[in-house]
């Protein structure tokens, strides 16, 4: 089976209903998604399939087929997202835990919604959890990337150019 992630396509052969989330950590070793809850209620592990926020913990890898992964790696290896760009203006991370699964899911949300309002924000983020509580600086951020405001600084030195830091 072929998967593509990152515009890049791979050779699978296994369990087609292996979850997407252990190939891309354990076989591609891409550790920005991260394992949660494992029953796709925390949004940890949020990645987008052909543009669409997906939790990679529930999606096999049969559903991938003709399809493309992105991940937070794959969004903009150096970080220029405006999504990214925004968070680190913001200073939306804690722990940063969340934060990846946070990050496609708002890129996701942007892209069909460019303008969102809070309440479509609130929607679009309600199945990402933060246990840190920062729900305020990600609307903020949300609201900076769609007008392109503040969204123009660079990763911090020593900081994660995709605005993902955290534990693996």
């Amino acid at each position: 089976m072929q998967v593509r992630v990152n515009g890049i396509s791979h050779d699978f052969v296994g369990d087609a209903g292996t979850p997407l989330l252990w190939y891309l950590r354990d076989e591609l070793g891409l550790m920005g998604t991260k394992f949660g809850c494992g029953i796709g209620a925390c949004g940890a592990c949020t990645v987008h399939l052909d543009g669409r926020a997906v939790r990679s913990c529930q999606t096999p890898l049969s559903a991938t087929q003709g399809k493309g992964v992105t991940t937070i790696e794959g969004l903009s290896p150096a970080g220029t997202h405006p999504v990214q760009r925004a968070w680190r203006a913001h200073n939306v991370p804690q722990c940063g835990y969340c934060q990846s699964g946070q990050i496609m899911q708002a890129a996701s949300l942007l892209a069909t919604t460019p303008s969102p309002t809070d309440s479509e924000i609130d929607a679009a983020m309600r199945g990402n959890i933060c246990r840190c509580g920062t729900y305020l600086r990600i609307r903020a951020a949300i609201h900076s990337a769609a007008s392109g405001a503040g969204t123009s600084d660079t990763a911090p030195p020593g900081g994660s150019p995709n605005g993902a830091e955290g534990g693996r």
